[in-house]
């Protein structure tokens, strides 16, 4: 599914025109970078938790050359999804 796709199901499922639509999506993901920014733990209802971990330095490979080299410390972002979606998508048919 691409992000376009996304809103047109939005636009229609909330009877929302397709630019509306657009905004509302790009407004909730700049929130939750905003907040996760802040606070490191975005937990939504009925969606999940979004978590800031943070990577230590550690030392990979250049796929291309194999080189060695050194990936610097960085944060990542996890998701951790709640259990009503994890049984909506493992619900039968």
């Amino acid at each position: 599914m691409t992000k376009a796709d996304l809103i047109s199901q939005i636009a229609e499922e909330s009877e929302l025109s397709k630019g509306d639509a657009q905004k509302a999506l790009e407004s909730i993901i700049s929130i939750i970078g905003k907040n996760l920014k802040k606070d490191a733990r975005l937990p939504i209802f009925g969606l999940g938790v979004f978590v800031v971990v943070k990577r230590p330095k550690r030392k990979g490979r250049n796929p291309r050359t194999g080189e060695p080299l050194t990936i610097k410390a960085h944060k990542a972002v996890r998701f951790k999804p709640a259990k009503s979606l994890k049984d909506s998508v493992n619900a039968s048919k």
